[in-house]
């Protein structure tokens, strides 16, 4: 099974080709995760060791070459989003883990 004829269409007008994806068994994919986005609106199979975030996001399939380009077009302004999000948090984790030397130096000497 590969990905939806319409949905490789409009990604590829992002210049993303999903043509060679395929959906994963995801007990054996989630192991490998620092995080999970659920968008399947269903309970995930197993629970996962890492954090989960749920995006309700539109079922495109059956719909309109329109509603797949603004769930697309959803889905990459939450990835942008988490993107910001995480780039935030790990700047934040490296002030407070940086050390400081705050130890007098003498001038000259």
């Amino acid at each position: 099974m590969s990905v939806a004829p319409l949905t490789h269409q409009v990604m590829l007008e992002k210049n993303i080709d999903v043509g060679n994806i395929f959906p994963k068994d995801f007990k054996t994919t989630v192991g490998h995760a620092d995080l999970v986005i659920n968008m399947s609106g269903m309970e995930l199979p197993v629970k996962p060791t890492v954090p989960v975030e749920r995006w309700d996001i539109r079922d495109p399939i059956g719909e309109s070459e329109e509603i797949y380009r603004e769930v697309r077009d959803q889905i990459e302004l939450r990835v942008m989003q988490l993107i910001l999000a995480l780039r935030a948090r790990k700047k934040t984790n490296q002030a407070a883990t940086s050390k400081v030397d705050t130890r007098r130096r003498s001038l000259g000497q």
